[in-house]
This record gives structure tokens, C-alpha cells and sequence, in this order.
């Protein structure tokens, strides 16, 4: 535990001793606040005229309300700390989850892209028997009108060869 201050300060033009745990820099400053309110309250013509007791009462009364509004606002401050801490943890929860859809949908797109190449080749192997089937076809039928054509000749052959015999006999 810290040890206790005494510390000599003047409010209202009065030399007075505060003791207290926190550093005489922070008592010192309680008694400016105490003399700025002072200061503030004998501007006022109307102050001047009140007794001295009721100067004091109206000096904590202000004092008091300071200090709630004061209260009121930290308290405010805290809330809206509150809110937007939940804010950033949904934020954070949002995009934890966001990186791993992408890290699942980055995965994803790696397979359909091992599956769209692995199409495309059998896509061409199936292009190439194809085309290996129809050149086949043609081959077949090209083939055959080949093997016909000499026939067609060696029958032609033959028929002028009967023609030539009965020509050949002038009897």
C-alpha cells in the first residue's frame, strides 16, 4: 500500500493540509477544481449577496452535479465501449468465418479446376477417337469404290474381247 500524502494547498485564499493516498500532483489538482468553481461562483453579482453558508451549499451542489454528470457520462462511454467491443467481436467472429469459406471455397475451385482439366483431356481422347473412327469409316468406304473400279475395267475387258470373236469370224 502506498504511503499517505500530506500536502499543503490553498482554496479560496486559505492555507489548508490534505492528506490523502494519491500523489500530491492529483491533490493539488482537486484544489484548482475547487478554486475554478470558486472563481466561477464570484463572478456571478448574485453570489455576492448570499451568506456564507449557502455559498457553500451551492458550491457542493455543483460540485455534486459535475461529478454525476460526469458519472453519467463514463457510464455512457462504458456502454458505447461495450456495444462496440461486441461489435469487433462479431467483426472478428464474421471474419473468421468468412476466411474459412474462402480457404473452403478456394479448395473447391482447385478441384473443379483438376476436374475441368481432367474433361478437357478426356474430352479430347474422346474428340480423337472420334475423328480416328469417322477417318476409318471414309477409309473403309473409299477403299471399296478402289477395288471396284478395276473390276469394272476387267469387265470391260471381257466384253470387248467377245466383241473382237465375232468380228474375227468373216466366214
Amino acid at each position: 500500500m502506498a504511503a499517505k500524502n500530506n500536502t499543503e494547498v490553498i482554496i479560496d485564499g486559505k492555507v489548508y493540509t490534505l492528506s490523502g493516498y494519491e500523489s500530491q500532483e492529483y491533490l493539488q489538482k482537486v484544489a484548482t477544481y475547487i478554486n475554478d468553481k470558486i472563481a466561477e461562483f464570484k463572478m456571478l453579482d448574485e453570489y455576492k449577496r448570499i451568506p456564507s453558508d449557502m455559498r457553500s451549499t451551492l458550491l457542493a451542489l455543483n460540485i455534486a452535479d459535475d461529478y454525476f454528470k460526469a458519472k453519467n457520462q463514463v457510464e455512457k462511454l462504458e456502454q458505447d465501449l461495450e456495444v462496440k467491443d461486441r461489435e469487433i467481436y462479431d467483426l472478428k467472429h464474421e471474419l473468421i468465418s468468412n476466411q474459412i469459406r474462402m480457404e473452403s471455397d478456394a479448395k473447391s475451385l482447385k478441384d473443379l479446376e483438376k476436374e475441368n482439366k481432367e474433361l478437357l483431356l478426356n474430352k479430347t481422347r474422346l474428340e480423337a477417337t472420334l475423328e480416328d473412327a469417322l477417318l476409318g469409316k471414309v477409309d473403309k468406304l473409299e477403299k471399296p469404290e478402289k477395288t471396284e473400279k478395276p473390276e469394272e475395267k476387267k469387265a470391260d475387258h471381257t466384253e470387248e474381247k467377245k466383241e473382237e470373236k465375232p468380228s474375227g469370224k468373216k466366214a
